[in-house]
């Protein structure tokens, strides 16, 4: 406020000795004066100070607002940066509480969100993390279990200590058994990995879905009696085309009829349903077998998990068939979910009829024509 006053004084000063010392701006200003107390019939304007005093004074108001204006958003900015520190620190839970207007108030919202993606990758990192530490995990007991195996039986041939070649057959048939479950295990992993990428690769034709379902039938039909299991199909369609990698598709049902045989505990039946519902056909396969837990089955479709959770091999399998069932469906543009009760099992899967093209096919479909 005091520099304010000092430079109005020293503005004063300086046009006084300007004008002062020229007659001609001394003349213009006097033919300025008279002309306004003519025009408003007024002696207001004889003054000089009655004009240049208000100006001033306006001045100096304007000058004062826009100081305290940005004073005030010096203040604001400094309390964000302050906030920021203390957000940098570790403190990811906490938020600009601010509510502002103008370009601060977006920077304060985009920072506030810039903070949630920051905390969401966090997140994601750490729970990356975790299931890389799982997979890890469960493929080692995997592996070791069945490798501790066959490295004993192998090691009683390599040291002798068998008697009869009875012995040696039982021995290396355990080793071979043993040898198939890792194979298996490596098999489930590698197709596992490809179904859960993006890009992998599938071999779209149009094919006949009932066609299909009913020739799965037929070839788990000996299977299915010896475990005392009906297989059955219902459908009101004759003729179902749809566009689809059929041989990933066999593996779909495949590992669905499998699970059904070895963990439908006490079924009798089998039943795999089709029909089209507008754009998608729907099947479930479903047996009357035990009823899953209400709490396993949001986890059935994570790789390795098992209702089972001993991980006992003679019981369960790799705990990747689901997984791997759930990434094919996936591929296809559909999903696949999971129902219980008392009296059915059910797996329900919704595919598309036809396979929306991805850009990149669309892309080379344009350059063909153009060609």
């Amino acid at each position: 406020m005091i520099l304010l006053l000092l430079l109005n004084v020293a503005i004063i000063v300086v046009l006084s000795a300007v004008i002062e010392n020229s007659p001609s701006l001394n003349d213009a200003i006097w033919d300025t004066k008279e002309s306004l107390r003519n025009n408003f019939q007024t002696n207001f304007f004889r003054s000089g100070r009655n004009l240049i005093i208000p100006l001033f004074l306006i001045a100096d108001v304007a000058v004062l607002y826009w100081r305290l204006i940005r004073r005030y958003r010096q203040m604001q900015l400094r309390h964000i940066i302050s906030e920021l520190h203390y957000i940098a620190e570790g403190n990811y839970d906490h938020r600009i509480p601010f509510e502002l207007r103008g370009d601060l108030s977006r920077v304060v919202t985009s920072i506030n969100g810039l903070v949630d993606s920051t905390v969401a990758a966090i997140e994601d990192e750490r729970r990356i993390e975790q299931s890389k530490d799982e997979l890890i995990t469960n493929v080692s007991h995997d592996i070791r279990t069945p490798l501790t195996s066959i490295i004993g039986y192998l090691g009683l041939i390599e040291d002798g200590q068998y008697q009869t070649d009875e012995e040696i057959l039982k021995y290396t048939h355990t080793a071979y058994v043993k040898a198939k479950q890792m194979k298996s295990l490596v098999e489930d992993l590698f197709e596992y990995t490809k179904v859960r990428q993006p890009t992998v690769p599938i071999n779209m034709i149009s094919f006949d879905m009932v066609q299909l379902i009913e020739q799965l039938a037929a070839d788990f039909e000996l299977e299915a009696d010896k475990k005392g299991i009906e297989i059955e199909v219902v459908t009101k369609e004759k003729q179902l085309l749809m566009d689809g990698d059929t041989e990933k598709l066999v593996r779909v049902f495949n590992n669905l009829f499998t699970n059904a045989f070895k963990y439908g505990k006490g079924a009798t039946k089998l039943v795999i349903q089709l029909e089209k519902v507008g754009t998608e056909a729907v099947i479930v396969v479903k047996n009357n077998g035990a009823e899953i837990p209400k709490y396993a089955l949001d986890s059935l479709f994570d790789r390795f998990y098992r209702v089972e959770e001993s991980r006992n091999q003679a019981t369960g399998g790799t705990g990747l068939g689901l997984a791997i069932t759930q990434g094919i469906v996936a591929l296809h543009g559909g999903y696949i979910y999971a129902k219980s009760n008392p009296d059915w099992t059910s797996f329900i899967i919704h595919l598309p009829l036809t396979r929306n093209p991805k850009p990149k096919e669309l892309a080379k479909v344009d350059e063909t024509k153009e060609i």
